[in-house]
């Protein structure tokens, strides 16, 4: 299937999208992180292309502003069937380019498509108020697109965390500048671009420019580019804000988590195990809502612990492709590297390794640390693999306070048989997403998502209402039937 289907224009023709294919001399390999064989080829960007598309996109992006709204919904309706008529290709490349195992690849295609759709009915959304007004006139104050929004995605889910900012913008009449990871520049970039080629979307209204952090740095600075919307690591966050404001950019930053789970001690112990395990190893822990801190109450952490350290042990490592294995690859040596180094020197801070510690290439097993402290560095720092420390709490004001140690502040979980002392719990807590009786890995398209502190600032993804806020701006208008009388100068002034 690699280099052949629905894909292929992009891929063989080692091309950009700069509102069409077109071959700049400038190749990026795509590597397999699982064999680490070359898969293919893409264009790759340079700072220089930057310029060329936003001017494209300026130009392009009134007249599709002045598009009917439900022309504007077709182009995304149709990305909505293409996206899921493609489905398999996509999940095929999700695990040769991104090392996605199959439960977690299968759902890239759907789950983009219900983006789709979701930005299709926005582009319907009531677009204004109508405001009262002491004068004798009509006040209005009306939603109108940002202009041109730049994207930036990583290579964790790099389909998922592309589209569900592509697909708002333009449904709101926006154009948009994409720059996936240069690491997975099909699944976060060429995808994306075939989708709208064939959905019917105008030239020029898209540009997808794979490419390093000169690239990022040149669309972060670009003064025709209002909006960005980043999601990645808190440092480069931090980096993008300070030349955005720089700018008076609007930023919308989806950054790191170190998100805890909290097993009280009413907890089902099997669903508690089981949630745990999930939050912490899916897709290799490489999800920016991972379970980075397990928090049990210290009347079953000693059991917790041991029963998560048999699950640990249970998985099956390998190609990502073969439905019987459940851990794929990390994305490069510098991140496995990263995330031994986190493991080692815990242990040698008095960690023990209930389970795993060790890897095979970039098959890093899944790990579960007790004799954990606060000062532990794979639990005080995000991990972004499959490592799960346990520490345990006496009581809920420990835990509260235990869970809000943390600068991040992206989602929690809380297991216990009684739901509304879980929300209390949570009440105590800062977060910015919440899952009473589920671990922390959550996310979909109707809903608002985001972190606070070092997590990012706010919700700034999903639902109608936080993407009409993304993606407009809000502008007053009145009318009078005539022109308006005044005294220039008027003693009263």
């Amino acid at each position: 299937m690699a280099g052949s289907g629905f894909l292929d224009p992009g891929i063989r023709e080692a091309a950009l999208f700069l509102g069409g294919w077109r071959r700049t001399g400038t190749d990026l390999p795509v590597t397999e992180p699982a064999t680490g064989r070359r898969l293919a080829q893409v264009g790759g960007a340079t700072a220089e292309h930057v310029d060329t598309a936003v001017t494209a996109a300026v130009e392009a992006q009134r007249a599709w502003a002045a598009e009917p709204y439900p022309a504007r919904a077709r182009v995304l309706r149709r990305a909505a069937a293409l996206f899921e008529e493609h489905a398999e290709e996509i999940a095929y490349w999700a695990s040769r380019e991104a090392g996605a195992v199959r439960a977690v690849a299968a759902g890239q295609g759907p789950v983009a498509a219900e983006e789709c759709h979701e930005a299709a009915a926005l582009a319907a959304r009531p677009h204004g108020d109508v405001l009262r007004s002491t004068q004798p006139r009509l006040s209005l104050a009306r939603r109108v697109p940002a202009g041109v929004v730049g994207v930036i995605a990583p290579f964790n889910a790099p389909l998922l965390l592309a589209i569900r900012s592509v697909a708002p913008a333009l449904a709101l009449g926006n154009a948009v500048v994409l720059k996936p990871d240069p690491r997975t520049p099909v699944t976060g970039g060429v995808v994306i671009a075939r989708v709208f080629e064939e959905a019917g979307l105008p030239p020029g209204l898209l540009h997808v420019l794979p490419g390093g952090a000169d690239v990022g740095a040149a669309l972060v600075s670009h003064r025709a580019v209002p909006v960005l919307a980043f999601t990645g690591s808190t440092g480069a966050g931090r980096a993008i804000a300070a030349e955005a404001g720089r700018h008076l950019k609007r930023v919308h930053l989806e950054l790191g988590g170190n998100s805890a789970l909290v097993v009280l001690d009413d907890a089902d112990l099997d669903r508690a195990v089981a949630a745990g395990a999930l939050g912490s190893f899916r897709h290799q822990g490489q999800i920016c809502m991972a379970t980075g801190r397990h928090l049990v109450h210290e009347s079953i952490a000693a059991e917790y612990t041991a029963r998560l350290a048999e699950l640990a042990e249970k998985a099956v490592a390998g190609d990502p492709l073969d439905t019987s294995v459940t851990i794929g690859p990390l994305i490069d040596e510098r991140q496995r590297d990263r995330v031994h180094r986190l493991v080692t020197d815990s242990l040698a801070a008095g960690a023990e390794a209930a389970a795993g510690g060790t890897y095979d290439g970039l098959f890093y097993r899944p790990t579960v640390l007790s004799g954990v402290t606060e000062r532990t560095p794979a639990y005080a720092q995000e991990v972004f693999g499959p490592v799960a420390p346990v520490l345990a709490f006496r009581d809920l004001d420990q835990a509260a306070r235990l869970a809000s140690a943390s600068p991040y502040g992206l989602s929690l979980g809380v297991i216990t048989r009684d739901a509304m002392k879980g929300l209390a719990l949570a009440d105590r807590i800062p977060s910015g997403l919440v899952h009473i009786n589920d671990q922390t890995i959550n996310d979909e398209p109707v809903a608002p998502f985001g972190g606070l502190g070092d997590s990012g600032n706010g919700a700034r993804h999903g639902g109608h209402a936080t993407n009409l806020d993304a993606f407009t701006d809000t502008q007053w208008v009145t009318m009078r039937p005539e022109a308006a009388r005044h005294t220039v100068f008027a003693p009263e002034l």
